[in-house]
Protein backbone atom coordinates (compact mmCIF):
# COMPACT_ATOMS: atom_id res chain seq x y z
CA UNK A 1 0.00 0.00 0.00
CA UNK A 2 1.39 3.39 -1.01
CA UNK A 3 2.42 5.65 1.92
CA UNK A 4 1.08 8.75 0.16
CA UNK A 5 -2.32 7.09 -0.17
CA UNK A 6 -2.27 6.00 3.50
CA UNK A 7 -1.37 9.56 4.58
CA UNK A 8 -4.44 10.85 2.73
CA UNK A 9 -6.82 8.65 4.77
CA UNK A 10 -8.70 9.86 7.84
CA UNK A 11 -8.24 8.05 11.15
CA UNK A 12 -11.59 6.28 10.71
CA UNK A 13 -10.74 5.21 7.16
CA UNK A 14 -7.48 3.72 8.41
CA UNK A 15 -9.24 1.90 11.26
CA UNK A 16 -11.84 0.52 8.84
CA UNK A 17 -9.10 -0.72 6.48
CA UNK A 18 -7.27 -2.39 9.38
CA UNK A 19 -10.55 -3.99 10.51
CA UNK A 20 -11.10 -5.50 7.04
CA UNK A 21 -7.65 -7.07 7.16
CA UNK A 22 -8.18 -8.20 10.75
CA UNK A 23 -11.34 -10.05 9.67
CA UNK A 24 -9.27 -11.84 7.01
CA UNK A 25 -6.63 -12.77 9.57
CA UNK A 26 -9.24 -14.17 11.98
CA UNK A 27 -10.72 -16.21 9.12
CA UNK A 28 -7.26 -17.48 8.12
CA UNK A 29 -6.71 -18.58 11.73
CA UNK A 30 -9.74 -20.87 11.36
CA UNK A 31 -12.51 -18.83 13.00
CA UNK A 32 -15.86 -17.65 11.72
CA UNK A 33 -16.16 -13.85 11.94
CA UNK A 34 -19.95 -14.13 11.74
CA UNK A 35 -19.99 -15.97 15.09
CA UNK A 36 -21.74 -13.81 17.74
CA UNK A 37 -18.62 -13.26 19.86
CA UNK A 38 -16.51 -12.24 16.87
CA UNK A 39 -18.85 -10.01 14.85
CA UNK A 40 -17.38 -6.77 16.25
CA UNK A 41 -13.91 -8.14 16.99
CA UNK A 42 -12.20 -6.91 13.80
CA UNK A 43 -13.31 -3.31 14.47
CA UNK A 44 -12.42 -3.51 18.18
CA UNK A 45 -9.01 -5.03 17.40
CA UNK A 46 -8.35 -2.38 14.75
CA UNK A 47 -9.18 0.44 17.19
CA UNK A 48 -6.95 -1.12 19.84
CA UNK A 49 -4.03 -1.54 17.46
CA UNK A 50 -4.46 2.00 16.15
CA UNK A 51 -4.38 3.36 19.69
CA UNK A 52 -1.36 1.22 20.65
CA UNK A 53 0.56 2.72 17.72
CA UNK A 54 -0.53 6.33 18.28
CA UNK A 55 3.14 7.35 18.65
CA UNK A 56 3.26 7.55 14.85
CA UNK A 57 0.63 10.28 14.88
CA UNK A 58 0.00 13.47 16.84
CA UNK A 59 2.55 15.19 19.06
CA UNK A 60 6.23 14.48 18.69
CA UNK A 61 8.51 13.99 21.69
CA UNK A 62 10.68 17.06 21.20
CA UNK A 63 7.88 19.62 20.81
CA UNK A 64 6.05 18.05 23.78
CA UNK A 65 9.03 18.76 26.03
CA UNK A 66 9.83 22.14 24.54
CA UNK A 67 6.31 23.32 25.42
CA UNK A 68 7.18 23.04 29.14
CA UNK A 69 10.76 24.27 29.60
CA UNK A 70 11.70 26.36 32.63
CA UNK A 71 14.86 28.06 33.82
CA UNK A 72 17.12 25.75 35.79
CA UNK A 73 17.24 26.76 39.44
CA UNK A 74 20.32 24.66 40.18
CA UNK A 75 19.51 20.95 40.33
CA UNK A 76 22.56 18.80 39.72
CA UNK A 77 20.66 15.64 38.70
CA UNK A 78 16.93 15.31 38.01
CA UNK A 79 15.40 11.83 38.11
CA UNK A 80 11.97 10.42 37.33
CA UNK A 81 11.65 6.75 38.28
CA UNK A 82 9.38 3.91 37.27
CA UNK A 83 7.38 5.45 34.43
CA UNK A 84 5.21 2.56 33.27
CA UNK A 85 4.90 1.92 29.55
CA UNK A 86 3.28 -0.47 27.10
CA UNK A 87 4.66 -1.07 23.63
CA UNK A 88 4.41 -3.54 20.76
CA UNK A 89 7.33 -5.71 19.65
CA UNK A 90 8.06 -5.06 16.00
CA UNK A 91 9.15 -8.67 15.45
CA UNK A 92 5.95 -10.42 16.56
CA UNK A 93 3.45 -7.57 17.11
CA UNK A 94 3.03 -8.73 20.70
CA UNK A 95 3.12 -6.46 23.76
CA UNK A 96 6.13 -5.70 25.87
CA UNK A 97 5.81 -3.56 28.96
CA UNK A 98 7.63 -2.38 32.04
CA UNK A 99 9.12 0.73 33.58
CA UNK A 100 11.46 3.42 32.35
CA UNK A 101 13.54 5.65 34.60
CA UNK A 102 15.20 8.85 33.39
CA UNK A 103 18.01 10.90 34.92
CA UNK A 104 19.34 14.08 33.41
CA UNK A 105 21.74 16.85 34.28
CA UNK A 106 20.15 20.09 33.13
CA UNK A 107 21.88 22.80 31.22
CA UNK A 108 20.04 26.11 31.34
CA UNK A 109 16.56 24.51 31.25
CA UNK A 110 14.54 21.88 33.10
CA UNK A 111 11.33 20.29 31.82
CA UNK A 112 7.95 19.80 33.49
CA UNK A 113 8.15 16.30 34.98
CA UNK A 114 4.92 15.05 33.40
CA UNK A 115 6.40 15.75 29.98
CA UNK A 116 8.99 13.01 30.52
CA UNK A 117 6.16 10.53 31.07
CA UNK A 118 4.45 11.81 27.90
CA UNK A 119 7.67 11.33 25.93
CA UNK A 120 7.85 7.72 27.13
CA UNK A 121 4.30 7.16 25.82
CA UNK A 122 5.00 8.85 22.47
CA UNK A 123 8.10 6.72 21.89
CA UNK A 124 6.57 3.49 23.23
CA UNK A 125 3.29 3.64 21.29
CA UNK A 126 4.66 2.30 18.04
CA UNK A 127 6.21 -0.92 16.80
CA UNK A 128 9.46 -1.03 18.75
CA UNK A 129 12.38 -2.97 20.11
CA UNK A 130 13.39 -2.23 23.67
CA UNK A 131 16.93 -1.24 22.75
CA UNK A 132 15.76 1.43 20.29
CA UNK A 133 13.05 2.65 22.67
CA UNK A 134 15.66 3.26 25.38
CA UNK A 135 18.02 5.02 22.98
CA UNK A 136 15.22 7.07 21.39
CA UNK A 137 14.04 8.47 24.72
CA UNK A 138 17.61 9.26 25.74
CA UNK A 139 18.29 11.14 22.51
CA UNK A 140 14.98 13.03 22.49
CA UNK A 141 15.45 14.29 26.06
CA UNK A 142 19.03 15.34 25.32
CA UNK A 143 18.03 17.25 22.17
CA UNK A 144 14.92 18.92 23.57
CA UNK A 145 16.53 20.12 26.80
CA UNK A 146 20.06 20.72 25.55
CA UNK A 147 20.93 18.79 28.71
CA UNK A 148 24.48 18.17 29.88
CA UNK A 149 23.74 14.45 30.02
CA UNK A 150 20.84 11.97 30.00
CA UNK A 151 20.66 8.40 31.32
CA UNK A 152 17.69 6.09 30.65
CA UNK A 153 17.05 2.65 32.13
CA UNK A 154 14.29 0.40 30.76
CA UNK A 155 13.20 -2.81 32.54
CA UNK A 156 10.66 -4.77 30.50
CA UNK A 157 8.91 -8.08 30.06
CA UNK A 158 8.14 -9.37 26.59
CA UNK A 159 5.06 -11.40 25.75
CA UNK A 160 6.92 -12.87 22.77
CA UNK A 161 9.17 -14.62 25.32
CA UNK A 162 6.30 -15.56 27.66
CA UNK A 163 3.55 -16.71 25.28
CA UNK A 164 5.58 -18.30 22.48
CA UNK A 165 9.08 -19.47 21.67
CA UNK A 166 11.06 -20.15 24.86
CA UNK A 167 8.04 -19.44 27.13
CA UNK A 168 10.11 -18.10 30.03
CA UNK A 169 7.67 -16.48 32.45
CA UNK A 170 10.08 -14.74 34.82
CA UNK A 171 12.56 -13.33 32.29
CA UNK A 172 12.97 -9.58 32.08
CA UNK A 173 15.28 -7.43 29.99
CA UNK A 174 17.11 -4.31 31.16
CA UNK A 175 18.54 -1.81 28.70
CA UNK A 176 20.55 1.31 29.54
CA UNK A 177 21.53 4.22 27.35
CA UNK A 178 23.33 7.44 28.23
CA UNK A 179 24.99 10.39 26.57
CA UNK A 180 26.77 13.66 27.34
CA UNK A 181 28.62 13.84 30.65
CA UNK A 182 27.24 10.43 31.67
CA UNK A 183 29.22 8.91 28.79
CA UNK A 184 32.40 10.67 29.89
CA UNK A 185 32.24 10.48 33.69
CA UNK A 186 31.80 7.06 35.35
CA UNK A 187 31.37 8.70 38.79
CA UNK A 188 28.39 10.79 37.58
CA UNK A 189 26.97 7.73 35.87
CA UNK A 190 27.14 5.75 39.15
CA UNK A 191 25.59 8.68 41.04
CA UNK A 192 22.65 8.75 38.59
CA UNK A 193 22.20 4.98 38.75
CA UNK A 194 22.13 5.16 42.56
CA UNK A 195 19.56 7.98 42.43
CA UNK A 196 17.43 5.72 40.26
CA UNK A 197 17.85 2.86 42.73
CA UNK A 198 19.88 0.72 40.35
Amino acid sequence: MDKEFVDSLSDQERIDAIAERMADIITLLGEDTSRAGLVKTPQRAAKALYYLTSGYRGDDARSTMQAALFDNEGSRIVTVKDIEFYSMCEHHVLPFFGKISIAYIPGEKIVGLSKLARVVDICARRLQVQERLTSMICGEVMQALDARGVLVVCDAQHMCMKMRGVEKQEASTVTVDYNGVFADDAHLRREAMMALGI
